[in-house]
């Protein structure tokens, strides 16, 4: 059963229109994003808001998602999600930022792959590879966030490598919005 009821023209829309509003940034102010993208690790603001938006996602999931044999277990996960969550904000506070956007990257890549589910054009794939980066990404960033740190320190440091990612990221972008608007 679908959650979300995206269809693969939206999602596509909505995946070209984050990467190439990420990536513009980076090319167009380097230095700005640059200094931001270095912050954000150790950012406890952003990783608030960050962990806030996965909690209500995940909280309106919980409340509204068909749960099959396991509906039982709804009250307690409702009752043990926000005891759970004060307790994250109150003792976790190193790379919060890292895993709230983890845990978002898990939660985005559930409707990519809902909105790409029974298609049979190749070029779905595109939006479908995206969601299972994402997945890799928020695994590896939820378990090891100092992962995050790095590639950015590492991505960061030439200005030259900073502008292939982000150009990279341009393309994707490009390529992705292109062909939600003419295949999807």
């Amino acid at each position: 059963m679908m959650i979300y009821h995206f269809s693969l023209h939206r999602a596509g829309l909505a995946v070209g229109a984050c990467l190439l509003l990420v990536s513009l940034v980076g090319l167009l102010r380097p230095a700005l994003f640059q200094g931001l993208a270095k912050r954000l690790p150790r950012s406890r603001a952003a990783g608030v808001v960050l962990f806030s938006l996965a909690f209500l996602w995940a909280l309106w999931l919980l409340a509204t998602m068909e749960m099959g044999e396991f509906t039982s277990f709804r009250r307690p996960l409702l009752i043990a999600l926000p005891i759970g969550f004060l307790l994250v904000l109150r003792f976790l506070g190193e790379f919060l930022s890292i895993r709230a956007l983890g845990i978002l990257c898990l939660l985005a890549a559930e409707p990519l792959i809902d909105a790409a589910f029974l298609r049979h054009e190749p070029s779905r794939l595109v939006v479908t590879v995206f969601a299972y980066l994402l997945i890799i990404a928020g695994l590896f960033w939820v378990t090891m966030p100092y992962l995050l740190r790095d590639q950015i320190d590492w991505t960061a440091r030439t200005n030259g490598r900073w502008r292939f990612v982000n150009g990279m990221l341009f393309v994707y972008g490009a390529v992705t919005l292109a062909l939600a608007v003419t295949q999807y």
